[in-house]
């Protein structure tokens, strides 16, 4: 009886852990959906070309992040506290982003090379944010107890690796465009026919990519990446 009895504890017990397993899984594949989705929300929002509006709006998209993930973690998200976290982690790269808009008055190419500089920014912003929370709410942490002091390395190193899932995701959101012009009205229509028109201005905006690059806005990697971009129309 004994021996009946307990293995069929052990059979609850050992069903009772593959449903919490199922129930993990689930909650983090969630989790990875919504920070993916807020990745892509953010780095549109980072080419809004009104300076100090892309600003705003990186920063409420990753706020409405947060308040999801809490969600999906069953915790009490809480405002104030969500922007001080924000705020606290993403000082440096608001501080570039910052740059970024205010690059976008510079007449010609300013929108161009501040939007693209922001989305890139944004992105990897917003993925460093969402892998510190997912990591903090799934190793039993809350809003509550959330140390920024201790959690901004992983921030840091977090921020890396979205500088690379924001650009591939940069590649597919671009590869998914050209699929759908493929199909569009005006699909005969050339690249360098559309681009002819501004054809003039790329010395132009080569140059004022370089006066960003001197003035320590973008980096000699993104001034070259840009000014490949202009060059291949």
């Amino acid at each position: 009886m004994n021996d009946i009895l307990k293995t069929a504890t052990e059979e609850l017990k050992n069903k009772v852990m593959s449903d919490f397993k199922d129930i993990k899984v689930e909650r983090s594949k969630h989790a990875e959906s919504i920070i993916r989705n807020h990745i892509i929300f953010s780095m549109g929002a980072g080419m809004i070309p009104v300076p100090v509006v892309d600003i705003f709006a990186v920063s409420a998209s990753q706020l409405d992040m947060i308040r999801q993930l809490c969600k999906v973690y069953d915790q009490d998200f809480l405002e104030t506290q969500g922007k001080a976290i924000v705020s606290s982690l993403t000082t440096a790269t608001l501080a570039r982003i910052g740059a970024g808009s205010l690059a976008k008055m510079i007449p010609f190419v300013g929108s161009f090379v501040g939007g693209v500089t922001n989305a890139a920014l944004a992105g990897a912003s917003t993925y460093a944010l969402g892998q510190v929370f997912k990591i903090h709410f799934e190793t039993g942490g809350t809003i509550l107890d959330f140390d920024t002091n201790r959690l901004k390395k992983l921030y840091n190193e977090q921020f890396e690796k979205g500088k690379k899932v924001a650009e591939e995701l940069r590649k597919q959101q671009e590869a998914k465009k050209k699929s759908e012009q493929t199909t569009s009205p005006d699909a005969g229509i050339t690249s360098s026919d559309k681009s002819a028109g501004f054809a003039q201005n790329d010395v132009a905006r080569i140059k004022e990519l370089a006066e960003l690059r001197d003035a320590g806005i973008i980096s000699e990697e993104e001034f070259d990446k840009m000014k490949k971009k202009i060059i291949d129309g």
